[in-house]
């Protein structure tokens, strides 16, 4: 069901214009993502304002890209795979590693705890085993940085369900298969 599609520049409202001409400034194209979660300029400017705020937080950029690896892979979403899978890459990811962060099988123990958390958490609907958090907390993370990395899912799957219902086009390399 194609629910949700993405929106010209003309068919936004203002608000979500003035959002999609800084997504084109800031990135040099406006994702089908965003322009089809601007059908609500509260959904767009309230998730990029969150994610931003996020990204000030505890986790390295790497880290953000491996959660939302982890989150897309769960959720099994190509279109959020395939754009994390080559910010994953802008971030210094190879190929092979963005495929292991999917598969937990990535040798980094403390990459390899996160996206471990991140799969049990969604697979669990929240409620992570008291091993895996603690293999996290083990691997040198915080509470605060346990916090953050449910919110990460969560706007991670926030995107991974607006693909869901509108199956747009990818407009970025395809992510392999695993």
């Amino acid at each position: 069901m194609n629910t949700l599609n993405p929106l010209t520049v003309e068919e936004a409202n203002e608000n979500s214009q003035a959002i999609f001409a800084k997504l084109k400034s800031k990135i040099g194209m406006l994702p089908n993502l965003y322009a089809t979660m601007g059908v609500s300029d509260k959904l767009l400017g309230g998730y990029l304002t969150f994610v931003d705020t996020l990204k000030s937080g505890e986790f390295s950029n790497k880290e953000y890209e491996a959660i939302a690896l982890a989150t897309s892979q769960a959720n099994g979403c190509i279109y959020c795979l395939s754009a994390h899978t080559a910010i994953g890459k802008m971030n210094g990811f190879t190929e092979e590693e963005t495929l292991e962060l999917r598969a937990k099988t990535i040798e980094d123990q403390k990459l390899n705890a996160l996206v471990s958390l991140v799969s049990e958490i969604i697979d669990s609907k929240g409620y992570p085993s008291e091993s895996t958090t603690t293999n996290f907390f083990n691997a040198g993370y915080s509470k605060a940085a346990f916090a953050e990395l449910i919110a990460a899912t969560a706007l991670t799957t926030i995107t991974n369900y607006i693909y869901h219902n509108g199956s747009f086009e990818i407009d970025f390399p395809k992510a392999q298969s695993l």
